[in-house]
């Protein structure tokens, strides 16, 4: 039985939530690493998932956070970035490929209207525009919602996963339709603030950095905290906060975890010079890639200068 992460969980079952409906990317994610017994409940957005666990609904909930080929999900950062504060506990990667889905018995039918979720039209324009250059595409909230609804709706086709195919008894008409072949999509587990996971070695931890008012290096003043300790950034976006035109946070992630000395050490610096900085949890790369330090930037390089300013201060032989 594969133990559970990060803690030994107090209750037989687990309740996940999810970016539905049944058959999107998402539950084949979490599917990799939920135990038979757990509870898996599909919610219509990234919102709605991440509100059940703030509302105690679910335990934790999986939400798609990168693509390796269309970048970020915006409104993933947002919520976590300012809504009720959540962690992240986990990490996990998929590989990605998508299909054409047409319902049973339409396999030789035009197709002139094709649904899909907005990161997957992206990942197959070069087959749309070869292949279909005047359909129309009709956004959705999931590439399973499009399946989901293909057989009711006015659409002829939908863009999702061979998953989503079997789960709603769907044709697919053309396979590993994607622009590329490497396509990753990176998803994340949150969970309400909690104990923060031991370091595994191969760490990144998640922050928002809030500047306050706007002025000139303000950017530079934030990297300047990473780089004069060593600590390499992974991760790097800017989003409106919503308060008002112009005003805007950084979400970033880094190399390492909080609790080693020089991640620590960045925060504390960043704490001093933003406005406010919202932690969003230490956890496993699912890459396995270890952060790259050197004699400088070690731990123990920290411990040493803190125990000479110690010594210092307390007026002992240096």
């Amino acid at each position: 039985m594969r133990p559970r992460w990060p803690y030994e969980y107090p209750y037989a079952v687990r309740r996940y939530a999810y970016l539905g409906p049944a058959g999107t990317f998402t539950e084949e994610a979490l599917r990799t690493i939920a135990e038979p017994s757990d509870e898996l409940h599909p919610y219509a957005n990234v919102t709605a998932a991440l509100n059940a666990v703030r509302s105690s609904q679910a335990d934790q909930a999986l939400v798609p956070i990168e693509n390796s080929v269309e970048g970020v999900v915006a409104r993933t950062l947002d919520e976590l970035a300012i809504g009720e504060p959540l962690v992240i506990y986990k990490e996990i990667t998929l590989p990605v490929s998508f299909s054409l889905l047409v319902a049973k018995g339409k396999e030789g039918s035009q197709v002139k209207k094709i649904a899909t979720h907005p990161h997957a039209e992206a990942q197959c324009r070069s087959f749309i525009a070869k292949n279909y250059p005047d359909a129309e595409i009709i956004p959705t909230s999931s590439t399973a919602a499009a399946a989901a609804d293909l057989v009711k709706s006015g659409f002829d086709a939908a863009i999702a996963s061979p998953a989503a195919a079997k789960e709603y008894g769907l044709s697919a008409i053309a396979n590993n339709i994607g622009d590329n072949d490497g396509a990753v999509t990176r998803f994340v587990l949150a969970g309400k603030p909690g104990l923060v996971p031991a370091l595994s070695g191969h760490d990144r931890t998640s922050l928002v950095a809030f500047i306050g008012a706007d002025h000139a290096g303000a950017l530079l003043e934030v990297l300047t905290e990473f780089s004069m300790r060593g600590v390499n950034l992974t991760f790097i976006q800017s989003r409106p906060t919503g308060k008002e035109l112009g005003s805007y946070h950084f979400i970033i992630d880094v190399e390492g975890h909080i609790n080693e000395e020089r991640v620590g050490d960045a925060l504390t610096g960043l704490r001093r010079i933003c406005e406010d900085v919202r932690y969003l949890g230490s956890y496993p790369r699912a890459d396995k890639i270890a952060p790259t330090t050197t004699t400088r930037t070690a731990d123990n390089s920290f411990k040493q200068a803190d125990a000479w300013l110690s010594a210092v201060r307390a007026g002992e032989k240096i």
